[in-house]
């Protein structure tokens, strides 16, 4: 195997291990913020759930990713370097301020980078980006949003005549489930990110004839995926667990099975949508249904500006690091 070709793997693979370590604290932050569990048994729970994702669902969200963003043809090993490249400039721009900016949304910026560098907008799949990037982007939040606000509203509702102690004995065992659901989904979901844009290099290359995902690539891109889970993240954990609102068991539990179904169902879909997204915004319906003052929505709107920025800084950084790359000679426009 070529020696470029292995480089721009080992950068894929950290990229995976990259999201583990920054966005898939995202999992643990509710089971951390109602002190169900501490963060070490919350890490240890999703990084197991983030492996365990491989298992669940087909493989749509990598063949989203391996196909349906640049051309086929503008895949080498240097563009997905220079793509990568700037991802994770942004990346640790973002991990360094504590936002928690999207993983899927920068490797997707990532590439469109790349491909304008390359072939304008002619070298990207607009269609795709827009039907399955773009809306879903704005939708899959809200409908969190909203699951999380019915779920949490119920809830109150039929444990009204309960003491609050033993709700919370109560969801406090059902949270252990839903946390680890919302770790499966998650995994399954941005594990297949890196998934398909590798599979779309090794076909590239010719090691595979056509596009399916090896049992290898799945299980590289999950176990990476799942160390970097126990490895990092406090910076967002304590953004999304505690600068958000502050929550009770049976509203993690709420949060966690809203966003866990909102990313089941777009797994299944192929649409390579946030967990980030969904998280947050079921975490902002939870506290909603106790009055809109009780989520922080100044610090709600500064997640939303890194969202909003995520992709269009991500394809720049790429752009710029593409062109050079260009003007080095190391890639042929």
């Amino acid at each position: 195997m070529e020696p470029i070709l292995l480089a721009a793997l080992a950068v894929l693979l950290f990229f995976s291990f990259w999201n583990g370590f920054t966005d898939a604290a995202n999992a643990i932050a509710t089971v951390v913020a109602t002190r169900v569990l501490s963060p070490i048994q919350a890490v240890a729970l999703s990084a197991a759930g983030n492996f365990v994702g491989m298992f669940f669902f087909p493989t749509a969200v990598a063949v989203t990713m391996g196909e349906g963003i640049i051309r086929a043809d503008l895949i080498t090993a240097e563009v997905l370097i220079a793509a990568l490249l700037g991802g994770l400039a942004w990346d640790v721009m973002t991990w360094w301020l504590g936002l928690p900016v999207s993983e899927s949304h920068v490797l997707v910026g990532s590439m469109v980078g790349v491909g304008v560098a390359l072939s304008g907008l002619e070298g990207v799949n607009l269609q795709s980006i827009v039907n399955k990037v773009l809306i879903p982007m704005v939708t899959s939040p809200l409908v969190a949003f909203i699951f999380a606000l019915l779920f949490t509203a119920g809830v109150i509702r039929l444990s009204v005549n309960s003491s609050p102690v033993r709700v919370n004995r109560y969801f406090s065992r059902i949270q252990l489930v839903s946390s680890f659901f919302f770790s499966v989904t998650h995994g399954t979901n941005d594990a297949q990110k890196v998934m398909g844009v590798i599979t779309a290099l090794l076909v590239a290359y010719k090691y595979l004839p056509t596009f399916h995902i090896p049992l290898t690539v799945a299980f590289a891109c999950h176990a990476t995926i799942s160390v970097g889970t126990f490895f990092g993240g406090w910076r967002i954990v304590h953004t999304m667990a505690h600068k958000i609102t502050r929550l009770r068991p049976y509203q993690g539990a709420c949060a966690e099975t809203a966003a866990a179904i909102v990313l089941s169902a777009t797994a299944v879909g192929g649409l390579p949508v946030s967990t980030t997204h969904a998280i947050s915004g079921s975490i902002m319906g939870v506290g909603a249904t106790r009055r809109l003052s009780a989520v922080r929505w100044g610090v709600a709107r500064s997640i939303v500006l890194a969202w909003i920025l995520t992709i269009p800084l991500s394809a720049t950084f790429s752009y710029l690091i593409c062109e050079g790359f260009i003007s080095l000679s190391l890639i042929k426009p």
